[in-house]
């Protein structure tokens, strides 16, 4: 009995955390998911609805069906292949991976765009409404990077506004200018200084010259 007891605490199945975490969002059953674990740890992919049940302990109409679920939510596929000159049905994982990345992703964009609309709640000092949510979505959507964005918001607070328009208006004129960083900026804003400081000292110079005249 020992040794049957020590070999069962041997014996692991092995799934990503990913996977754990985020089958619910793939549209994944608590039963899709124990035979997705199964597939997960064959050392053979070839496609076996018998054996699937009895090591599983499922009826094998319940493995076609589950099988046939998976496949429709494009979770997996069976395919044809030649091994050994035997064309035999093959399960290809695949698609699950690319499923579960693209899930991964999404929450990570998610996460980003969180980041970007606490840059507007912070410097609005309050929080955005559904309708400046969805503008801030479609400038993202467009791709307007999220940089450009964030140097917006901080441009407009510094010039006391604290509206969208306003801070559409920058982001529109920078992309004409190809303003793309931080540097381009304060590249910008140094050229704008030095030509208005030029403008000014022509208004004086100017300014005098008519005084001289009036003298």
């Amino acid at each position: 009995m020992n040794q049957v007891i020590e070999l069962l605490k041997s014996i692991n199945y092995q799934v990503s955390k990913e996977l754990l975490f985020n089958y619910k969002k793939l549209n994944i059953t608590d039963s899709e998911f124990i035979v997705i674990i199964y597939l997960i740890n064959q050392t053979s992919n070839i496609y076996n609805p018998k054996q699937i049940g009895n090591d599983l302990n499922i009826a094998l109409n319940d493995v076609l069906e589950l099988i046939n679920s998976l496949s429709e939510k494009n979770i997996i596929k069976i395919e044809m292949k030649k091994i050994n000159n035997i064309r035999s049905e093959i399960i290809n994982l695949d698609y699950l991976y690319e499923k579960l990345a693209f899930s991964l992703q999404e929450v990570e964009n998610k996460t980003d765009n969180s980041n970007i609309f606490s840059v507007f709640e912070t410097e609005f000092g309050r929080p955005l409404s559904p309708m400046e949510y969805e503008i801030i979505n479609a400038w993202i959507d467009s791709g307007i990077s999220e940089e450009l964005i964030r140097l917006a918001v901080k441009e407009a607070t510094y010039n006391n506004v604290s509206n969208l328009r306003y801070i559409e208006t920058i982001i529109r004129e920078w992309s004409k200018k190809g303003i793309k960083t931080e540097q381009d900026v304060e590249k910008a804003r140094k050229q704008f200084k030095n030509k208005n400081t030029k403008n000014k000292e022509l208004e004086d110079y100017f300014d005098w010259l008519n005084d001289s005249k009036d003298n």
